[in-house]
């Protein structure tokens, strides 16, 4: 959008303002090679987050700096050589610094009064049209169009704005009022159908008294299920377990900023990511309403399993937030040296099963969840763990590797299922698993490409987002297919629905729905794509500046929906949602020391 480069030229001619009229004669040159220096790296590394996030990225950001180096694999594998034309002006400016200094003294503009005042006239003149940009495209709901017409300094200032404006207005109330309001708008969407009664709940209590485990999948999607290579069938056992079990093939990832971290947020606690910033860390230090307390009134013990150091996302501060009772990180396991992460899912099992053997030997109900990582990018999996052999046109591709990796970690739950029927715990366990996020990036396969190779009908939106759910029952006789559109935020609803724990008795407040438990269902994304998406039974609506210039695409033809009109009480309704669902999050009382 080239006619919006003012509005970043402006930006930027305001700090060079302040520099030249501030800063010292003497360090000038030094204070403009490191402004420049340091907009070229936001402007890098901004443009890195963004093909991985599809989202521009805020001041926010900055506090997971120190999650970079867990993810190098991920982030290098993203470096195109024209995002280095981001520095190609520090050459410019040497030689226009070196053209100056050469200068008699006599002659440089800095010293002449008359210089200052029309520095500070533009200074100034510049700050105004900002604002007055900033104003305007502040009311923007959509994130990327905001940024696109704000231009990226002005862009962190709005979000700033955004920020404070939201949290005076959630200061202004309170946690009860926030409940009550949420209820009375959840209320006006027909989640039932008023010919469907209020018999009893299906599948409540299923499986009552049970042990839970809920695996969460790095990187999974729901394509490869039931799929086949040359013969190979990618997920054997998940496969089995679906034609067992509920099969929940519409469900989609909600993440925000936290990535893996607010996948395990959403499923413990049925709470909107704010998509500023990883819950883990924003909201870690909060008493959470989450399964392990719904759980422990039953007396569950509540573990979690995760290979890599409990500091990543800062989990050390999630899980006693979510009040897990114990958490088993990167000394707990054998170091086989899988991928960069550490231990393979085959050692998370086996420590894991170990550990919920001494609770099932006690007669102690446990909840377990394991968040694995062997499929994570860039999908490197050893040749001697590999299992199937990709053809010509998959070798070296991501799209390739991603498979054999998501083939492991799919042979890895084979293994937990038989050390827990080896431990007599089968039978006495419910097992639910789900995908966290997508794991293919459109840039490194595009839907071409892998509708072509694998002979599916893939969308670079809805396919990539569409994650598996399915969960095993203990004494299930027979699978059932669920095709209710579904979300992360609706996994403690249905789980509590199966274990027997009614949310509206306990006075839970969930933003998600029991997916068995409803004709209808609407929920909303905000990261990856931007505020005021949602999916609903019939589409993926992303919307432009506003509702009417949004996009609609169906989820069962991959085609695009032109009339749109329908859905703007969808747009307002998960809007006022997602507002309250931020409300709720940040009016929960903090943790006591």
């Amino acid at each position: 959008m080239w006619d919006r480069l003012a509005t970043d030229g402006l930006a930027i001619l305001v700090i060079m303002c302040l520099i030249e009229l501030i800063v010292p004669s003497r360090a000038k040159g030094p204070v403009m090679w490191g402004f420049n220096l340091v907009f070229s790296l936001m402007l890098f590394a901004s443009t890195l987050y963004y093909a991985h996030f599809g989202s521009v990225p805020t001041y926010t950001a900055l506090r997971e700096l120190h999650q970079v180096p867990q993810i190098k694999g991920s982030v290098e594998s993203l470096i195109e050589p024209e995002y280095f034309l981001f520095f190609i002006d520090l050459l410019v400016l040497a030689i226009l610094w070196g053209v100056t200094l050469s200068k008699p003294k006599s002659m440089r503009l800095g010293r002449r009064p008359v210089w200052k005042i029309g520095v500070a006239a533009a200074g100034v003149v510049s700050l105004i049209l900002s604002g007055w940009y900033i104003h305007n495209g502040g009311k923007i709901e959509n994130e990327i169009v905001q940024a696109e017409n704000l231009g990226f300094l002005d862009y962190q200032v709005a979000a700033v704005l955004k920020e404070n404006r939201q949290n005076d207005e959630i200061t202004d109330g309170n946690l009860g009022k926030t409940k009550s309001e949420v209820k009375k708008l959840q209320a006006t969407f027909a989640y039932k159908d008023a010919s469907s009664g209020k018999g009893n709940l299906q599948y409540f209590g299923a499986a009552k008294g049970k042990n839970l485990i809920i695996i969460q999948m790095e990187a999974f999607q729901n394509f490869p299920l039931h799929l086949s290579l040359n013969g190979q069938e990618l997920t054997p056992v998940l496969n089995k377990l679906a034609a067992e079990g509920l099969y929940f093939p519409n469900f989609y990832q909600q993440i925000g900023q936290g990535n893996t971290s607010d996948a395990e947020f959403m499923s413990n606690t049925s709470i909107y990511p704010t998509g500023t910033i990883a819950m883990s860390t924003g909201y870690g230090d909060r008493e959470l309403p989450s399964l392990p307390r719904l759980l422990e009134k039953y007396n569950y013990e509540s573990s979690t399993f995760h290979v890599n150091d409990v500091s990543f996302w800062d989990r050390s501060k999630m899980y006693p937030a979510l009040n897990f009772t114990h958490y088993y990180d990167k000394p707990s396991y054998t170091n086989d040296h899988f991928n960069a992460f550490g231990a393979s899912d085959e050692e998370l099992y086996r420590v894991g099963v170990e550990k919920l053997s001494e609770l099932h030997k006690q007669n102690k109900p446990f909840y377990a969840q394991f968040v694995t990582a062997s499929s994570h990018a860039p999908f490197n999996v050893p040749k001697d763990r590999q299992r199937i052999t990709l053809p010509d046109s998959l070798q070296g591709t991501e799209l390739g590797d991603y498979l054999t990796a998501i083939n492991y970690t799919d042979y890895a739950i084979g293994t937990l299922v038989e050390r827990l029927k080896q431990n007599g715990m089968w039978d006495d366990t419910a097992l639910v698993a789900y995908g966290d996020h997508f794991g293919i990036l459109p840039k490194l396969a595009s839907e071409e490409f892998i509708s072509s190779e694998l002979g599916i009908k893939y969308n670079d939106q809805v396919s990539r987002y569409n994650i598996p759910l399915l969960i095993h029952i203990p004494g299930q006789s027979s699978g059932k297919v669920v095709e209710r559109v579904g979300g992360q935020l609706d996994i403690l609803p249905t789980v509590a629905n199966i274990m027997g724990v009614s949310l509206a008795k306990e006075g839970f407040t969930a933003f998600g729905h029991d997916l068995l438990n409803v004709d209808h269902n609407i929920f909303g994304m905000r990261y990856y794509l931007p505020t005021g998406s949602f999916f609903n039974d019939d589409v993926l609506f992303v919307p432009g500046k506003g509702f009417d210039d949004g996009t609609a695409i169906s989820l069962k033809t991959y085609e695009p929906v032109t009339d749109i009109t329908k859905y703007r009480a969808d747009y307002d309704y998960i809007l006022k949602l997602m507002k309250l669902s931020d409300a709720y999050v940040k009016q929960l009382p903090k943790r006591g020391p």
